[in-house]
C-alpha cells in the first residue's frame, strides 16, 4: 500500500540531499546567467499545485527581461529570440529546473507527478480535474515528462498524469502497474 507519509519524507530527503551536492553547480550557474545578461538569477512564476491552489515555482532563469511575462515560450511568435545563451543550454539540459528542489522541500511540489501547469492552462487543469491528477503534488518529472515532455498533446499529457494518479505507490510507479 502507498503511504503518502513515506513518499513525502523521501521527496524532504532527496531534495535536502540534492541542494547540498548541487550547490556548486548553482552557484557556477547563477554566475554565468549574471555574464550572460542583466536581471535576476532566478525566474519565479505562478503554477497550479496540489488539489488546484497555486504557488510560485522557481527556476532558473532563460529568458530575456524584455519577454512577455506569463506566456508560455512556445506561445512566442519567434520563441528563440526571448531565450539567452545561457538559457539555451540550461533548458536543453533541464539544469534550469534544479532550483525546483527548493519547491520539493516546501512542499509544494514532489520528485514525481504532474508536472506543474500555468494557471492559464485551463484545459490541461480541467483534464486534470476530471483524471484526480490534481489531488497529487506537481512533480519535478513525471510520466508525460519520460514520456515525450512538451512534443505531447495537451490530452495525451493529461492521460499520463491520470495514468500515474491511478497507479501510483510506495515505488512511486512500476512498470508493471501500466500493464
Amino acid at each position: 500500500m502507498y503511504k503518502k507519509c513515506f513518499k513525502r519524507l523521501l521527496d524532504i530527503l532527496l531534495s535536502v540531499l540534492g541542494i547540498i551536492i548541487l550547490l556548486p553547480i548553482y552557484a557556477v550557474i547563477a554566475v554565468f546567467i549574471k555574464i550572460d545578461s542583466k536581471g535576476p538569477i532566478f525566474f519565479c512564476q505562478e503554477r497550479v499545485g496540489k488539489n488546484g491552489k497555486t504557488f510560485l515555482i522557481y527556476k532558473f532563469r532563460t529568458r530575456k527581461t524584455d519577454t512577455p511575462k506569463n506566456c508560455p515560450t512556445h506561445l512566442l511568435a519567434q520563441p528563440d529570440q526571448y531565450i539567452t545563451s545561457v538559457g539555451k543550454v540550461l533548458r536543453k539540459t533541464s539544469l534550469d529546473e534544479l532550483p525546483q528542489l527548493w519547491n520539493i522541500l516546501c512542499g509544494h511540489m514532489s520528485i514525481v507527478g504532474p508536472r506543474p501547469s500555468l494557471p492559464s492552462q485551463q484545459d490541461l487543469n480541467a483534464l486534470r480535474c476530471e483524471n484526480g491528477s490534481i489531488k497529487l503534488r506537481p512533480g519535478l518529472t513525471g510520466l508525460a515528462q519520460i514520456s515525450g515532455r512538451d512534443e505531447l498533446p495537451i490530452i495525451q499529457k493529461a492521460a499520463f498524469d491520470g495514468e500515474y494518479a491511478q497507479n501510483i505507490t510506495c515505488l512511486l510507479y512500476t512498470s508493471d502497474a501500466a500493464d
